[in-house]
């Protein structure tokens, strides 16, 4: 996976977690309450409440609807702003867009772009 992408998924995935467990606090409801409504494995809800599992549109839209919350607040996004999850991930005007590419790529594909690079700039054996 892409590391800015991964980055910036864990960021919603987190902010995610939160609210889901803001309202179900707030709704004073337990974790197995919610998972049961949902139609989920306890465990599996208590993931996506910790921010370590994304939920699909689909289920996303049944907590909304169990936990009686809007999807886009529970998502961070308000009218003509960018979400709070997503700000910090937004790229700088004066980044080209071959660094841009480049911070995308994960640790072995870094590793082996910097492999081939120091291999080309090498002076030639003697």
């Amino acid at each position: 996976m892409k590391n800015s992408t991964h980055l910036t998924k864990k960021k919603l995935t987190v902010h995610l977690g939160e609210m889901l467990k803001e309202a179900r606090l707030k709704a004073e409801l337990t974790q197995a309450d919610v998972a049961e409504r949902e139609g989920v494995v306890t465990e599996v809800y208590g993931r996506m409440e910790r921010g370590n599992l994304t939920p699909s549109v689909l289920t996303l839209r049944k907590l909304c609807m169990v936990l009686r919350v809007d999807a886009s607040a529970a998502l961070g996004l308000q009218a003509g702003e960018a979400a709070a999850w997503l700000k910090e991930s937004e790229p700088t005007p004066e980044e080209s867009p071959q660094m841009r590419r480049l911070r995308q790529l994960d640790d072995k594909q870094l590793s082996a772009v910097g492999y081939m690079a120091r291999r080309l700039v090498q002076p030639e054996a003697r």
